[in-house]
């Protein structure tokens, strides 16, 4: 069951650096929010919907109610990249191109084996630190054409909630050619998806579990994230689904299975990535996953029905789990290892060459630096 709208945090002095950084905001989009009285404002950036007095925060920690105006992140980014596109990862979007990735503070979960905390958890825990620099969008444009990145991406910390600034950069990055997409753990709500979706072409959900309670203990419900993902299909974004098999938290074998019949039951030619988890922020005690768990959930996919299935992070170590295959006659057509694309067979018009069933994906020429390599800019 949904939750309803969240309370916003207390009015707790903000700390120096955030006080700092709120001096780059704007005002909301007004698509994102829902004004009430006594200044109160409800914003549908999440499916938290906070309902955010004066001067408090959302969940998030950086969507702040400033005398009665719901105020957002702007002009800023905390990381800069140019990443394989599979590293997102996107296996059926232009293969074996990059991606100009960046991202800025925050996000409206808060788990515990998240692999970016440092920046996405940094306005919640004090042991979090990062750093931000000032740009415009067309400075980020501009370092995606340089590179030769066909592609521009919303990640590292939770895009929903600088939706925003996502959309100012996107609009620059489609007045010049390229595609623009998100890397999200997809706890959104159909206002943000409608807002979004002009300025979009693919978007990556993790969805993270198919257990509530677990869910819940990451700061999200199961329902919210299940419906966004009907959602995005129904808007005709493109997706891809990401499941981190973290053992003991996420490795439930008939949540697994419950999990795959929901991808089928949305679209069974949607890809899954199911991807090894390793220790990281306060999740030490946890062992790393195998390759034989991956397989055994690829094995789930396959059962229920799904025909793309990657098990990721491990490579090398999982068969040809990594290349995707035609779903009519099983030819390879895109061979990998890890972030490299070793050979692409696939054409513009997005058919298997041999038996010219149409795959599901946007595709393309690649371009980039085709080395599988990601590169830190800033």
């Amino acid at each position: 069951m949904p939750l309803e709208p969240q309370p916003s945090q207390a009015a707790n002095p903000p700390s120096p650096f955030k006080t700092a950084l709120r001096q780059h905001s704007a005002p909301a989009a007004e698509e994102l929010l829902q004004r009430h009285d006594h200044g109160d404002v409800q914003c549908f950036a999440c499916a938290h919907r906070c309902l955010i007095k004066p001067g408090r925060d959302g969940i998030c920690r950086v969507r702040f109610n400033d005398n009665g105006v719901l105020k957002v992140p702007l002009g800023y980014v905390s990381g800069v990249a140019c990443d394989p596109i599979e590293k997102k990862p996107f296996f059926h979007l232009l293969p074996g191109s990059d991606a100009l990735s960046f991202g800025m503070l925050g996000c409206d979960l808060h788990c515990g084996y998240c692999q970016n905390w440092i920046t996405s958890q940094m306005l919640r825990d004090p042991q979090s630190f990062g750093q931000v620099k000032l740009c415009t969008p067309g400075q980020l444009v501009d370092i995606a054409l340089q590179h030769r990145a066909p592609v521009v991406a919303s990640t590292y910390n939770e895009p929903l909630i600088t939706s925003e600034w996502a959309v100012a950069v996107f609009k620059e990055a489609k007045g010049r050619g390229l595609r623009c997409v998100y890397v999200s753990n997809g706890n959104a709500t159909a206002e943000v998806l409608d807002y979004l979706r002009p300025h979009m072409d693919a978007y990556k959900v993790d969805l993270k579990t198919f257990n509530d309670h677990n869910y819940r203990q990451l700061g999200a419900v199961l329902d919210n994230v299940a419906s966004a993902i009907r959602m995005l299909k129904q808007r005709a974004f493109w997706v891809e689904i990401v499941t981190l098999i973290v053992p003991g938290f996420s490795d439930d074998a008939d949540d697994l299975k419950r999990m795959a019949e929901f991808i089928t039951s949305v679209d069974p030619l949607m890809p899954w990535h199911v991807t090894a988890f390793h220790p990281d922020y306060k999740m030490t005690h946890h062992r790393q996953t195998t390759a034989e768990d991956l397989l055994k959930v690829v094995e789930y996919g396959r059962q229920a029905g799904l025909k793309y299935i990657y098990p990721g992070n491990l490579p090398g170590r999982v068969g040809d789990g990594e290349n995707t295959r035609c779903h009519n006659c099983d030819v390879t057509l895109i061979e990998r290892q890890g972030f490299y694309v070793r050979q692409n067979r696939m054409k513009d018009d997005g058919l298997c060459p041999d038996c010219h069933t149409p795959i599901p994906g946007i595709w393309g020429k690649s371009s980039g630096h085709a080395d599988g390599r990601a590169r830190h800019i800033a």
